[in-house]
């Protein structure tokens, strides 16, 4: 059964590659049904995969081979919340080291131009703090950085 919200994301031929990356990646997360074209469409033919249902994290998503017209950009992001360095390490080396890039203050995008922000829960707790001194200490830290570095925001927090 189809979610009544889904998050429908467009790619140019390649979803059920991003699909597939993403169930491979995340937790909590699958490929579901591939719908092929019924007929020939301006980015496809018929037969070609037309649209992927997925999961990322819980979240349910369609994947559309739209073309090229449309990219992604940092307007819409997956935010992820990490537990401690060694998941911040490895979703944001799968995802960089696939074909993606860097960005700062914990984003980076995949291969296909889908943002993450890949965010530990010290760096939420640490920008969140009561004690503002703190909170803009931790947060200075993260703004010069590209991953997250868990130790650096703790240590940033103690002053």
């Amino acid at each position: 059964m189809i979610s009544k919200n889904t998050i429908c994301l467009w790619y140019d031929g390649t979803a059920l590659d991003a699909a597939t990356f993403y169930a491979e990646t995340f937790p909590d997360s699958a490929v579901g049904a591939v719908l092929r074209a019924p007929g020939d469409y301006p980015a496809g033919k018929q037969g070609d995969v037309l649209t992927v249902e997925f999961t990322v994290m819980g979240i349910p998503c369609l994947g559309l081979n739209g073309g090229s017209a449309i990219k992604h950009n940092e307007a819409f992001s997956f935010q992820v919340a990490t537990d401690d360095q060694a998941e911040t390490d490895r979703l944001w080396n799968a995802i960089v080291g696939n074909g993606g890039q860097e960005n700062v203050c914990g984003w980076c995008q995949d291969k296909w131009g889908v943002s993450w922000q890949i965010t530990p829960r010290v760096l939420t707790a640490a920008i969140t703090n009561p004690d503002q001194a703190a909170a803009k200490r931790a947060f200075d830290a993260m703004m010069e950085m590209g991953k997250i570095d868990v130790a650096a925001i703790e240590a940033a927090v103690k002053g």
